[in-house]
């Protein structure tokens, strides 16, 4: 009797790999939940410009004290020295321009968003994605995440409920809004990336490379619609090296098809064939008959370029550009852009940054924060590039090896042509932290087939 008493109903054996497979993906919830809360709408009126923060925001926050909560419960092994200087560094140049700031109370505000961006959000993903199966979850969910937006963004522009550009509400911005018109550009690019990525990996199924190519050629019409310059530029630059890097052959097939791909989609169907062409020709005309947004990103550039000369190794200090942009600025430069549609009214935005992330921290934080910021994103870069050789020789990795050095080449090519701020400003850092995990952490050394218990 007594051992009956003590007998428990054991749970169903098929329940039990099922537990243990949720269990196992557990510490990614919240990398995951920071990448569904992009998909909230951004509220009405709160812009780039404002630098207001969102949901998503919120939740990077709880992602880092999630990461630092786990590792002090678990003692587990911090970053290694490599990942600590490559991330830690832009705290060096950050701290110096907010201190040698002309108002370093003002400049101590602006601390907290570098250190989000590019420190504390890259950090706790290079020390929770830690092999090959994490990667691809942490993926494979920004791939669903540019997926929707595209669509959204797809059918803003079929319905003309998007931004408006050219006197019409077609511009696709998914659910970013008219005031940051390049969110869904750089998710969706993101997204396109990661799965060109994954369909020129060797040792991927057939199935799962003809899925990931799908998903590349759906993820080129809302790219298109977004009528992002700067979006396409990098876009092409990105995906022409990874092609080239996985081999002459494979680059030849894959441009054919994406020129056939194209074709169909904007000659076709005629997806906005005309603005696109319009908007195609513009990159070429910007220094013979440049319109006013074009006049406004030049005179900024030379404002920022000004700004520097005042103090070139720290800069004016962090968030000062909009003080000292008037002192340093032409007449040509109006008094904002103009936003509409995309469920917003009309409204006029304060041009508080040169539309440039390198003249920005130049103009900021001088040559030192330049040094360290941007030496941060290059020293990723050429680790990435480093492991090029040992994935293609040992045809393990191909993919991801390809796709982190694209979303660093597209990233380092955008920032060109955009800078932080904005909604979409947090899935930079996740992207930079996701690129990471392959340049500096544990993913090119850890296989998933052979995953280590976790302690």
């Amino acid at each position: 009797m007594s051992a009956l008493k003590h007998t428990a109903p054991a749970p169903a054996p098929a329940a039990r790999p099922r537990m243990a497979a949720w269990r196992g993906y557990a510490h990614l919830l919240a990398v995951l939940a920071v990448l569904a809360l992009l998909a909230a709408p951004a509220a009405p009126g709160g812009g780039a410009s404002e630098g207001t923060g969102s949901v998503a925001d919120a939740a990077s926050g709880v992602l880092v004290l999630f990461c630092a909560g786990r590792l002090l419960r678990r003692r587990e092994r911090t970053l290694s020295r490599t990942a600590a200087v490559v991330l830690g560094v832009p705290v060096i140049g950050v701290s110096i321009a907010a201190i040698a700031s002309q108002d370093p109370g003002f400049s101590l505000a602006g601390v907290p968003r570098y250190l989000q961006i590019f420190v504390l959000v890259p950090a706790s993903l290079v020390l929770l994605v830690r092999d090959r199966r994490d990667f691809g979850v942490v993926a494979g969910g920004l791939v669903v995440l540019a997926l929707a937006q595209g669509a959204l963004g797809v059918v803003q522009y079929a319905t003309a409920t998007g931004a408006s550009y050219e006197g019409k509400d077609v511009r696709a911005v998914g659910t970013f809004g008219a005031t940051d018109v390049m969110g869904m550009a750089t998710v969706v690019a993101y997204g396109m990336i990661i799965a060109v990525g994954y369909a020129l990996d060797d040792r991927s199924a057939p199935r799962r490379r003809g899925l990931a190519l799908a998903c590349a050629g759906l993820l080129a019409v809302p790219l298109v619609l977004s009528f992002s310059r700067g979006a396409w530029i990098a876009t092409a630059a990105a995906l022409l090296l990874m092609l080239l890097v996985s081999g002459a052959r494979r680059a030849v097939v894959v441009a054919l098809v994406a020129g056939a791909l194209g074709v169909v989609l904007i000659g076709g169907a005629g997806v906005g064939s005309q603005m696109v062409s319009q908007r195609l020709a513009s990159i070429t005309q910007v220094t013979d008959d440049p319109d006013q947004s074009v006049t406004d990103r030049y005179t900024m550039w030379a404002a920022a370029v000004a700004m520097w000369r005042q103090d070139p190794v720290t800069g004016v200090g962090l968030k000062g550009f909009p003080a000292h942009r008037d002192a340093n600025a032409s007449l040509a430069l109006s008094s904002g852009s103009d936003t509409d549609g995309a469920g917003a009214g009309f409204q006029r935005q304060p041009l508080l940054s040169p539309h440039n992330m390198y003249l920005l921290i130049l103009s900021e934080q001088g040559v030192v924060g330049v040094l360290a910021l941007v030496g941060s994103w290059l020293a990723l870069l050429v680790r990435a590039l480093g492991r090029l050789p040992a994935a293609r020789r040992d045809r393990r990795d191909t993919g991801i090896a390809v796709m982190v050095c694209g979303l660093l080449v597209w990233q380092l090519i955008d920032f060109a042509y955009a800078d932080i701020g904005g909604p979409s400003t947090v899935l930079t850092a996740v992207m930079l932290g996701l690129a990471a995990t392959w340049s500096v952490g544990t993913v090119a050394t850890r296989r998933a087939p052979g995953r280590a218990p976790r302690r």
